[in-house]
């Protein structure tokens, strides 16, 4: 680890509610972060950047996995893929057939783009849309950038998606890639989120702690954080603007990029 990662992780400890999780935990035999429900427990095994892998008692989610099938050893199997939108940082045709006849849930947009194998393991949803799985429910959020100077990132039209999934009682916000939307502002009762936060593709540390102090999720994980051009927002710097509107919990998401 370098100096300068050693030394903001150390900051970062000191800011308050704050929680550190060491990089890939689940497949490195530590305990990953895990979250008691009324129905039972989940557990949160980050991956890298947009990629986590989720265990509840429905079965094992793998959101926006990319990178092969490599990363994922030691995790358990998926039991559901969801991906949130088109961009090479959550959709990868190859990881996805790494994984079988594993199920996918994704939006009419990536669902146009793959092939006839893929799409016989697909469903679609779409932003504002919901289905049943395994006795919980998943709820398609929208996803989309404001700025209008970020229009052909993410544009509302496309109909890329984020989720809220309710299941063991409990209730987890996927941003995918987006700004602080007022769908977002007006989530209810979200006991843990993922929010993105990076330029130019979505949007800045200050604005996604704005969101996060609004609609008050009860954790909050700082992802999808590496941006270009001098667009990389600190994890820490936002941890301290959310303050007490929710405990974060920062995850070293790029353990091989010590630029941060």
């Amino acid at each position: 680890m370098s100096a300068t990662r050693r030394n903001f992780l150390m900051s970062a400890a000191a800011l308050g509610t704050i929680t550190l999780l060491p990089f890939r935990a689940g497949a490195a035999g530590m305990a990953a972060h895990s979250f008691k429900g009324s129905g039972g427990e989940i557990a949160i095994h980050p991956v890298s950047h947009a990629s986590f892998v989720m265990t509840t008692p429905m079965g094992t989610i793998y959101s926006d996995p990319v990178g092969g099938a490599d990363l994922y050893a030691g995790l358990p199997k998926p039991d559901l893929i969801t991906v949130t939108h088109r961009h090479g940082d959550h959709y990868n045709a190859d990881t996805l057939k790494a994984f079988g006849d594993t199920p996918i849930l994704t939006n009419a947009d990536v669902h146009g783009m793959m092939d006839e194998g893929l799409k016989g393991r697909s469903s679609v949803i779409a932003p504002g849309g919901g289905m049943d799985w395994k006795g919980a429910r998943i709820d398609a959020i929208p996803a989309y950038n404001l700025a209008a100077d970020r229009q052909n990132f993410h544009p509302k039209a496309r109909g890329d998606n984020g989720y809220v999934l309710s299941l063991a009682g409990l209730r987890v916000y996927i941003s995918g890639d987006t700004e602080d939307i007022p769908e977002m502002r007006a989530l209810k009762d979200i006991d843990v989120a993922f929010i993105c936060m990076n330029l130019p593709f979505t949007m800045t540390a200050d604005a996604a702690a704005s969101a996060v102090a609004e609609f008050k999720p009860k954790y909050v994980y700082p992802y999808h954080y590496r941006g270009r051009d001098g667009g990389t927002q600190d994890p820490k710097a936002f941890a301290k603007m959310v303050g007490d509107a929710a405990e974060v919990k920062l995850v070293d998401w790029y353990p091989k990029d010590d630029s941060l």
